[in-house]
């Protein structure tokens, strides 16, 4: 395309030239007749602005996770499995890992990326439906577009079906934001969550000045009422620089978290919940501590002693023992 208006600027610098070296021989023409407007479909079309290019830094942070990825397949990691035999977890592990999970808090609250303490806080989750959108920075190609929208709304049905909680695509009235943002995108992302949440937290907004290679993607989740512990809206953000199996293990981890697992945890295994990225996608385990989680009497707010025994008794269920 570059090329192509470059031999139109040329061409018309050409016949520029030629009507100068008439005009000299040519005398004013006298008329009473005023002129005609020029028709609409002969105005000269306004100039189009070149297309933005990805910069050098988005391909340098395209390549880097391009390795990223290949080294941790190399070492076996990044399973997508689910978990199996080399994975055995018991109802206790089921447990105990929820609390950690689900209880404590991997960042303090309002305090950006500083992290917390590790104490057991209290439960967080979503009451209202879970209505989920996807926005695209403006470089992200087309294709990728439609592979991610594909990848969010099979995802958005599987949480629905494993939490039993409402969780659907919608455009219309979205309180779950997933922005797939590029390096380039990066000035974009603040403003666009501050639209979207306008008291937000400046401390929540300045992590996204500078925000470190190591940190693949992340979610924010916001009370629906100020200090509470019921989710009313929550952003996730991905880098669209990521190769296809990273992006993939971002949204599966960031909106499992946006729903109320906000935290990681060394022991947990088989578990997206691990930073140790043993596994890429959503496992057996991950399932059942959202079918903990959205269990009707655990509600937002409760601490471990409150919920310690609706757990222990809905673990116990679900890995196949009394009821």
């Amino acid at each position: 395309m570059r090329g192509r208006w470059r031999h139109i600027g040329l061409a018309l610098g050409l016949l520029a030239g030629l009507a100068a070296c008439d005009s000299s021989k040519l005398a004013p023409r006298q008329t009473d007749v005023p002129p005609s407007a020029r028709p609409e479909g002969l105005k000269p079309k306004p100039p189009e602005e070149a297309p933005r290019r990805r910069s050098l830094a988005s391909r340098d942070l395209e390549t880097y996770y391009a390795r990223v990825q290949a080294d941790l397949l190399a070492q076996g990691l990044l399973r997508t499995d689910g978990g199996g035999p080399d994975t055995p977890f018991t109802d206790t592990m089921l447990r105990r890992n929820f609390e950690r999970i689900a209880l404590a808090e991997e960042y303090e609250r309002g305090a950006g990326l500083r992290p917390s303490r590790g104490e057991l806080g209290r439960i967080k989750k979503w009451k209202k439906p879970v209505r989920v959108a996807v926005e695209f920075g403006a470089l992200v190609p087309a294709a990728q577009r439609v592979q991610d929208s594909n990848m969010v709304a099979q995802y958005v049905r599987r949480l629905a079906r494993v939490s039993g909680h409402p969780i659907a695509m919608d455009s219309n009235d979205t309180n779950f934001h997933v922005l797939f943002m590029s390096e380039d995108d990066k000035a974009e992302i603040a403003p666009r969550i501050r639209a979207l949440v306008p008291d937000v937290n400046p401390a929540s907004l300045k992590i996204f000045d500078n925000l470190p290679r190591s940190i693949h993607c992340l979610v924010i989740a916001f009370s629906e009422t100020p200090g509470g512990y019921d989710y009313g809206e929550a952003i996730a953000v991905i880098r669209s620089e990521h190769p296809d199996l990273l992006r993939r293990s971002c949204i599966h981890e960031e909106m499992a978290q946006g729903l109320g697992l906000g935290n990681d945890s060394p022991q947990a295994r088989p578990s997206i919940f691990n930073d140790d990225d043993e596994f890429a996608l959503l496992t057996t385990h991950d399932e059942m501590l959202l079918k903990l989680l959205y269990d009707p009497k655990v509600t937002p707010g409760m601490d471990v002693d409150e919920v310690r025994p609706i757990v222990a008794a809905r673990a116990a269920e679900l890995m196949g023992g009394p009821s």
